[in-house]
């Protein structure tokens, strides 16, 4: 087994829900999308990951995303439900 499972093996036996191996994180940081700025903020952020990793150039072209339905492209999936600001 190389170190990588056994990483995984190791946080799934500290915790009483997961068996035997854990992958994710189970603690988060909701984040209250209260105004435009905070939610055009997360979106970007979200958009922008595979950008900063270095995946791609432009959001767009990550193939995962849903930034090219933010662009007014289509995307992979059908109906995705783009997310329109407020009206203040």
């Amino acid at each position: 087994m190389n170190s990588c499972w056994i990483s995984f093996l190791k946080k799934g036996s500290k915790s009483s829900n997961v068996n035997p191996y854990q992958f994710w994180r189970h603690d988060n940081k909701p984040i209250e999308l209260w105004s435009n700025p905070v939610i055009h903020q997360k979106i970007n952020y979200v958009h922008q990951n595979p950008v900063e990793a270095g995946l791609v150039f432009r959001a767009e072209d990550y193939r995962y995303s849903s930034a090219i339905d933010y662009s007014a492209e289509k995307g992979l999936l059908d109906n995705v439900v783009v997310f329109r600001m407020f009206d203040i």
